[in-house]
This record gives structure tokens, C-alpha cells and sequence, in this order.
């Protein structure tokens, strides 16, 4: 894929011209809850511990409030700008079910997040709605993450979440989840489920490592190999997926999603949870 960016150091800004890079459908998919919009065409948010806006202007997406070492080392593979989106969805298009969902929800980009933050986000996501989702990590990011100016802060390291313990929880109202949540965040903490290891590892050894902890199950797991480990092979399934799978392919998946099924099942899922 043709990447285009320029630097504009006065302004803080760096200005990329990419094809299917939608804004709203990337950031408002279901697979991150900390971008919020804040004008037309413009989203705020914090990944890495870095504030971002977000806006599209003219053909261009402005990265603002970064430099051009935040956007190489950060953003770019946050964004997954590297890899040619267009020739995904053209070979997803051999199938008549993907062809719609990639013609009806062009520029979903995959979002490489921190690890310990897509496993203790989807670990909250469980029974839940993506508002109550969104709150409980706001609330969790108030209380326990590193203040970095204005009204953003970072997500809580595991080691900050552990040592506040099932009680120290009680503010950010998470429920029965709470007690999955401190048992990530001693099992990460302690190093007991090492991420390196995960990362190296082939995506059925991760999801192995990964159900070690406390009420994380299939689902969960994939979704963090998925958004946290950049594994795009990953499937999660939740409701949606499994309806899809269920009255679209009850003989099985299209051959033409192989070794990038988590980037189709993101494309599928948004398309069928917007009909």
C-alpha cells in the first residue's frame, strides 16, 4: 500500500493520506473503547500512554497533539498502516457475503493495541454493552492510570490494578468481572502469563496461555490475540459472529479470508451489527 505522511513539526501535526482508513468505522467498531468523538470527522483518544486527536481534513488524516517518532514507533503500527487493506478486501470480495460487508463498511482497519489493555478490556466487555464497557475503563483509567494532562490518562499498568486489590476496584463498578480483572493483573504482574512468550507463540499456544486466567474463555482470548497481539488470523466469536456463521456459512468459512480471518470477522461483525 501507498503511504503518504508528512511531518509538520510547527504544528505538532503529522498528515497521512491512506486509502480504507475510515475514521469513525475503525475507532467505533467494538474493538477499542477509549476513542471518542469530538467534532465532525475528528476523534480523541489514548493508546501507549499517548493523548491523540484524530481528524479528517481534505483528503488527509491528521495525527495531532505527536511528532514523526511517535507516528513510526506508535502509531503507524497501531493504525497497522503497513499493510494493504485494498488487497484484502479485493480478495475478501470473492466471497458474495464479504463482498457487501466490505462494500457497506470500507476502511475498518485492525487496531495493534497494548496487550494488557485489549485482555483487561475484553475481559470487562463480557455480558456488557459498549457504553457500560466504555465507562468501566474510563473509570478505571481515572482511578488507577498515570494522569498525563487535561482529561486524559493512561491505562493502569497490571501492577497498579493487582495492588489495588477485588476492593480497591468498588469506584469504577465492574461487578463479577472485577475478580477476573485482579487475576490478569497478578497473573501479568507476576509473570506467569508472559506476553513475549504469547506473542512468539502460534495462536492456539497463546489462547492456551491466555485461559489460565480466571473467567478469560475462547472468546476473550482470541479477541486479545487479535487486538493485542496483531495474531489476524484470530476468530473471535461472540453473538453476532456466531449468527453469521450459523445462516451465512453453516458449511464453514470462504477459503479467501485464510490467514487474516480476524481482519474479515471485524469487517462482518460491524457489517451485521449496523444492519
Amino acid at each position: 500500500m501507498a503511504l503518504n505522511y508528512i511531518c509538520k513539526s510547527e504544528e505538532n501535526c503529522v498528515a497521512v493520506k491512506s486509502s480504507c482508513f475510515d475514521l469513525e468505522r475503525t475507532l467505533d467498531c467494538g474493538q477499542a473503547f477509549r476513542w471518542v468523538q469530538t467534532g465532525e470527522n475528528e476523534w480523541h483518544g489514548v493508546a501507549f500512554a499517548k493523548p491523540l486527536t484524530l481528524k479528517y481534513d481534505g483528503g488527509e488524516i491528521k495525527f495531532l497533539g505527536t511528532n514523526l517518532t511517535d507516528f513510526e514507533n506508535i502509531w503507524k503500527p497501531y493504525f497497522d498502516l503497513d499493510r494493504d487493506y485494498d488487497l484484502l478486501c479485493r480478495r475478501f470480495s470473492r466471497d458474495k457475503h464479504l463482498e457487501k460487508a466490505v462494500a457497506e463498511c470500507y476502511g475498518i482497519r485492525l487496531l495493534r493495541q497494548e496487550p494488557w489493555e485489549a485482555l483487561c478490556s475484553f475481559i470487562i466487555s463480557q455480558n456488557n454493552n459498549i457504553p457500560r464497557i466504555k465507562g468501566i475503563i474510563d473509570r478505571l483509567c481515572r482511578l488507577l492510570g498515570e494522569h498525563l494532562g487535561g482529561d486524559d490518562y493512561a491505562f493502569p499498568t497490571p501492577e497498579a490494578v493487582a495492588a489495588a486489590g477485588i476492593d480497591g476496584l468498588a469506584p469504577i463498578r465492574a461487578g463479577f468481572r472485577a475478580k477476573y480483572i485482579i487475576d490478569a493483573a497478578r497473573k501479568v504482574a507476576d509473570g506467569e502469563i508472559d506476553f513475549e512468550k504469547i506473542k512468539a507463540a502460534p495462536i492456539d499456544e497463546g489462547r492456551d496461555e491466555l485461559i489460565k486466567i480466571k473467567g478469560v474463555g475462547e472468546k476473550v482470548a482470541q479477541c486479545t490475540l487479535l487486538y493485542g497481539f496483531g495474531k489476524i488470523d484470530a476468530f473471535p466469536v461472540d453473538v453476532w459472529v456466531k449468527r453469521i456463521m450459523q445462516e451465512l456459512y453453516p458449511d464453514g468459512l470462504p477459503e479467501c479470508i485464510n490467514g487474516a480471518r480476524g481482519i474479515a470477522q471485524q469487517y462482518l461483525f460491524h457489517w451485521r451489527r449496523t444492519q
